[in-house]
């Protein structure tokens, strides 16, 4: 079996080819289009330009989706607000470093007020965008089609047996985590599922995932984690607040809004 570790460490290292990917295309794509002027310059130093600004851009913003997911979490702060303020933020490295380049070799000369300011929504405009992209792109979801449900029985006066629907998340999973759903934690805009046999992430929001979970006996216990009720063994307090042990040997922290029902539901 492979370790968690080893897991979360392919998993990350799967997510970043898939970004680089995308912002290869992204870098080809503004090549050919040439915008803010970049036109006039030869296609050879388009593509070397706008590749470098792409990879360099994904550098400067991606760690913003740490920030924006701990804040959120530890402040209940809401996402939007903080992914607008994360890009405002991050685009000012990355206006200052876009400058700077465009003077290499020789010697970088401040800019002046307008200069400063031109420069900046230049790459608010790529940057915020390009966000914008992969915000949808992993906000993005399929929906299975419903298997189409028969009739048992002849009988027009008797009701077939109508089956328990689906739960349509764990059709998600990888093979080899089997089933037993656990618990689900965010990271970033993703989930980390969490069963008898392992974990791995899975390109989707918690708010989806838990959508998802429909008729299955658990809660969203914390912004952050989704918990299925038959794998808590216990919960221990620190203060305030409470943490559920769970089968696998996780812990999962309960929110303070959600923690009287979850008392008064017999989960501690």
């Amino acid at each position: 079996m492979v370790s968690p570790d080893n897991q979360k460490r392919n998993s990350l290292t799967r997510k970043i080819v898939v970004d680089l990917t995308i912002m290869t295309v992204i870098g080809i794509a503004l090549a050919f289009i040439g915008p803010f002027g970049s036109f006039e310059q030869p296609l050879a130093y388009r593509l070397v330009a706008w590749l470098g600004f792409a990879y360099l851009g994904y550098a400067i913003y991606s760690p913003m989706s740490f920030v924006v997911e701990k804040l959120g979490s530890s402040l209940d702060l809401p996402r939007p607000g903080l992914w607008v303020a994360a890009v405002l933020f991050a685009t000012i490295p990355m206006a200052v470093a876009v400058w700077s380049i465009g003077f290499l070799p020789g010697p970088i000369r401040m800019p002046t007020l307008e200069q400063a300011l031109t420069i900046y929504m230049y790459v608010l405009v790529v940057g915020g965008g390009v966000t914008a992209l992969f915000y949808a792109l992993e906000s993005r979801q399929v929906t299975p089609e419903a298997p189409a449900v028969a009739r048992v029985d002849d009988d027009p006066r008797q009701e077939p047996p109508q089956p328990d629907p689906p739960i349509r998340f764990l059709e998600r999973l990888p093979p080899n985590l089997g089933t037993n759903l656990i618990a689900l934690e965010m990271e970033d805009h993703y989930v980390r599922a969490h069963t008898d046999m392992g974990s791995d992430l899975i390109l989707l929001r918690m708010r989806d995932a838990v959508a998802e979970l429909d008729g299955m006996d658990g809660a969203q216990v914390h912004r952050s984690w989704w918990v299925a009720r038959s794998a808590v063994e216990g919960a221990r307090r620190e203060g305030r607040n409470v943490r559920l042990q769970l089968s696998s040997g996780l812990e999962a922290p309960v929110s303070r809004g959600a923690a009287p029902d979850l008392k008064e539901q017999g989960w501690f």
